[in-house]
């Protein structure tokens, strides 16, 4: 299963003991994720449909604690994949759709918002947020990158959630793709703070340890670039240092120089891979980097009026 996979299974098998926010999250998974269809203005019928056979049971069971209401469940094949099946979970008796529409305060068309009455108290809104991410929601394999989305019909519907999402000060952004609309987050501390808002804690802790991995990793990789590049600058000096010292003792002699840029520039072609500070303590008496740093320089323009006068 995937890293997506598990969350929803884990928040299908979390339910609040309140029905305020169970009504809540039913609403969202209507919402999100169910047709009301109205055939005339008494007669009408919910259809929830997943390929979740955790998400199937979650609502079935949300309907029975909040409604006391038995649903009618379908299960066919996929047309393409014969080994999804797809769960189609249908209230049937117009009295029961009635109910639920009411209580849940659902639209009857079915492009418009879900009730902000519904969602006044923070624990609903947790619970409403469960309810989105197990219809609409998904998860990238964060050993791969770090990136949560919410998949909406409507412009409305994901502006509502943006909304919903950046009241907790999780930064939400919304793009649309192709025919539909998508609320996502990239940083690893905002899926983090949403993931434990959602009370999905198995997952958050797994998360957690791949972020800790990834972050050592990276740490590392830093690192080791950051000694490679140091040592390419090392030798790379080193070989402009020994061919000014070379065009020197090949020009004038290392004799013609001032004794204390004698003593650099024959350690630099006795010691071509010591590092400046390595060299400056072999010195009499030794120097520090800046001190080295500025004989060679001497040395280079030395070594650059030569070429010039060539």
């Amino acid at each position: 299963m995937s890293f997506s996979g598990d969350i929803k299974k884990e928040l299908a098998k979390t339910t609040s003991k309140r029905r305020h926010c169970q009504i809540a999250e039913l609403a969202a998974i209507i919402g999100f994720g169910g047709r009301i269809i109205f055939e005339e203005p008494s007669e009408c019928s919910i259809c929830v449909q997943t390929e979740n056979i955790f998400i199937a049971k979650k609502y079935c069971t949300l309907l029975k604690k909040c409604f006391n209401i038995y649903a009618e469940i379908a299960v066919r094949c996929h047309s393409v994949s014969k080994n999804v099946r797809i769960y189609r979970i249908t209230v049937c008796r117009s009295d029961d759709c009635l109910r639920i529409v009411e209580t849940l305060k659902l639209p009857h068309a079915a492009h418009t918002l879900v009730s902000p009455l519904l969602l006044q108290q923070t624990c609903c809104k947790r619970a409403f947020l469960r309810g989105a991410f197990l219809m609409s929601g998904s998860m990238s394999n964060p050993e791969k990158s770090y990136h949560l989305e919410f998949v909406c019909d409507t412009e409305s519907k994901a502006l509502q959630l943006q909304e919903l999402l950046n009241g907790f000060s999780l930064n939400a952004r919304t793009v649309p793709r192709k025919k539909q609309f998508v609320v996502y987050l990239k940083e690893g501390e905002q899926i983090v703070d949403l993931l434990n808002l959602m009370e999905a804690h198995v997952a958050l802790m797994a998360f957690e340890n791949i972020r800790i991995l990834r972050d050592i990793a990276n740490t590392i990789n830093r690192q080791t670039n950051c000694d490679v590049a140091n040592s390419q600058k090392t030798v790379t000096a080193s070989s402009r240092q020994r061919d000014d010292i070379l065009l020197i003792e090949k020009t004038s002699g290392l004799s013609s120089l001032p004794p204390t840029l004698q003593e650099i520039a024959c350690l630099r072609l006795e010691n071509p891979e010591l590092p400046i500070r390595d060299l400056g303590a072999m010195l009499s008496p030794p120097l520090g980097k800046s001190g080295v740093n500025h004989r060679f320089r001497k040395l280079s323009q030395i070594a650059d009026r030569i070429r010039g006068n060539q």
